[in-house]
C-alpha cells in the first residue's frame, strides 16, 4: 500500500450507505463515461455542424492552410490524452471501493448512473490538473496559495519541530495546498466532500510512479478565443512533482512520519470539524478559493473558530464567488446533486468582503486584513495564458487569529525542542 492510503481508504464505507452509493456511482460512471461523452460533445456534434455548411464551404476548410479536419483529429487524440488520465482515476476509484469494473449484479451495478451535472465535474476536475498540478501551472498556483503558505511559515517561523503543528485545509480539492504544506513539515490534514475531488486526488497523490508521467491537454475542448489551434492544443505533463519522493526528500529526523503527517477526510466540512472531539484540535486553518462555497458563511466561520486551539490562526486567500446564489451555479466543489433539494430549504446568505471580515471579527477572532490584490497579482483559475478571453480574481487575502490565551504555539511565539 502506497503511503498515505489508509487516510483516503475510510471513504469507503460509502458504498454501505445507500444514498452515497448513489453519489459515489455516479462519480465513477462519469469517469468511465469521459471519454466517449467528450468525443460526441467536441469533436462529433462539430463534423456534424462542418458537413452541414455548404459544399463550397466545407471543401475550402479542409484543405490547407485550414485543415479543419485534420484539426478535430488533432483535438480527438488530446481527448483521449485526457481520457487516460480519467481512466486512471476510475481504476484506483475501483479499487480503493472494492468494485468491480464490469459490474454484475445490484446493488454494485455503478454503471449508467452518471447524470450531465456529474460529466461536467468529471471534465472540470481532469481540467483541474493543470492548475495544481503542471509546471505551468505555478503562476495560479502562486498568486492562490503563495500567501496562505507564507502566512503558515511566518506564523511558526521559530517552532523547531513543525510535525507538532497541525493544519487543516478545507476543500482540500486536488491536494496541491495539502503537498505543499506537508513538504514544509507540518501535520496537515485535508478535508473534502467531492467524490470527484477525493479519487482524483488519491490518484495523483499517492499511485503516480514518476513526475509528469501523463500528457494533459487542458484546453483542447475551447474553440472561442483561441488566437492559434496551437494554443488550443498545448499540451502540459502532470504530475509536475512526484509526490512521495518529493515528501521524503523534505523528511527531517525527529519529524512525524509522512503517513502521520498527512491525511484526508471525506466528508461535510461543518459536521465534522464542528463535533466536540475536533474542539481546540488545529493550531492553523488555511482556506484557499473555499470561503465563497459556504451556503451559511457563519457556520463556517463558527467551525474554524470551533476547531482552533486558543492563539491559533486562519489564513484565507479567495474571492467571493457564491455558489449558492442560484442552485443551479455548483462546481466540482459544491454539494453533490442528491442533497441540493435538502440545502435550498436552509437559507443562504452573499455578503461583500467588508462584511464578511467583521463578521469573523465579531465572532472571536482578531483580523488583519491584507486587502485584496491589484491585477499585477490576481489569480486565474484554469485561465489559458494565450487565450483572448482573460479572466482572473482579485482575491480577499486576510489572517484571524482565535481571541483566547493559553496557547502553546499562539501565532508569533516561539518554542523549541
Amino acid at each position: 500500500m502506497s503511503p498515505f492510503e489508509e487516510s483516503w481508504r475510510s471513504a469507503s464505507t460509502a458504498v454501505q450507505d445507500k444514498e452515497e452509493r448513489k453519489i459515489l456511482f455516479a462519480t465513477l460512471d462519469s469517469f468511465r463515461q469521459y471519454r466517449r461523452v467528450a468525443h460526441f460533445n467536441v469533436t462529433h456534434r462539430r463534423r456534424q455542424n462542418f458537413y452541414a455548411l455548404p459544399l463550397s464551404e466545407w471543401q475550402l476548410l479542409s484543405g490547407p492552410p485550414f485543415n479543419f479536419l485534420e484539426t478535430l483529429e488533432h483535438v480527438d487524440d488530446a481527448i483521449d490524452a485526457n481520457a487516460d488520465v480519467a481512466a486512471a482515476i476510475l481504476k484506483i476509484g475501483l479499487e480503493s471501493f472494492g468494485l468491480e469494473t464490469e459490474p454484475r449484479v445490484d446493488p454494485i451495478h455503478w454503471h449508467g448512473e452518471a447524470k450531465s451535472s456529474d460529466m461536467d465535474k468529471a471534465r472540470s476536475t481532469v481540467r483541474q490538473f493543470y492548475r495544481d498540478w503542471s509546471s505551468e501551472g505555478a503562476g495560479e498556483r502562486r498568486t492562490s496559495y503563495g500567501p496562505v503558505l507564507r502566512d503558515i511559515d511566518a506564523a511558526f517561523t521559530n517552532v523547531a519541530n513543525k510535525g507538532d503543528i497541525k493544519v487543516l485545509v478545507p476543500g482540500a480539492g486536488l491536494g496541491r495546498l495539502l503537498f505543499e504544506l506537508c513538504k514544509q513539515g507540518y501535520d496537515v490534514e485535508g478535508n473534502e466532500i467531492s467524490y470527484h475531488q477525493l479519487i482524483a486526488s488519491n490518484w495523483i497523490l499517492n499511485h503516480c510512479d514518476e513526475a509528469e508521467q501523463y500528457t494533459l491537454f487542458p484546453f483542447a475542448s475551447d474553440f472561442s478565443n483561441i488566437i492559434s489551434r496551437a494554443d488550443q492544443l498545448k499540451r502540459v505533463k502532470i504530475p509536475d512533482v512526484h509526490v512521495a519522493t518529493a515528501l521524503a526528500d523534505s523528511h527531517v529526523a525527529g519529524r512525524k512520519s509522512i503517513r502521520e503527517r498527512m491525511k484526508m477526510t471525506a466528508a461535510d466540512f461543518t459536521e465534522l470539524y464542528g463535533n466536540a472531539k475536533n474542539r481546540g484540535v488545529f493550531q492553523a486553518v488555511a482556506t484557499v478559493f473555499f470561503l465563497d462555497t459556504a451556503q451559511d458563511v457563519m457556520r463556517y466561520i463558527k467551525t474554524v473558530h470551533h476547531c482552533l486551539e486558543p492563539g491559533g490562526i486562519w489564513s484565507n486567500n479567495g474571492p467571493l464567488l457564491w455558489h449558492w446564489t442560484s442552485p443551479n451555479e455548483q462546481t466540482a466543489k459544491n454539494v453533490p446533486d442528491e442533497q441540493l433539494a435538502d440545502q435550498v430549504n436552509r437559507g443562504s446568505i452573499e455578503l461583500s468582503v467588508e462584511e464578511v471580515l467583521k463578521l469573523v471579527g465579531s465572532m472571536g477572532f482578531e483580523v488583519d486584513d491584507r486587502g485584496i490584490k491589484d491585477e499585477a497579482s490576481a489569480s486565474g483559475y484554469i485561465q489559458n495564458p494565450n487565450s483572448m478571453l482573460q479572466s482572473s480574481y482579485r482575491t480577499s487575502h486576510w489572517i484571524a487569529r482565535k481571541i483566547a490565551r493559553g496557547s502553546r504555539f499562539s501565532a508569533g511565539n516561539s518554542r523549541s525542542k
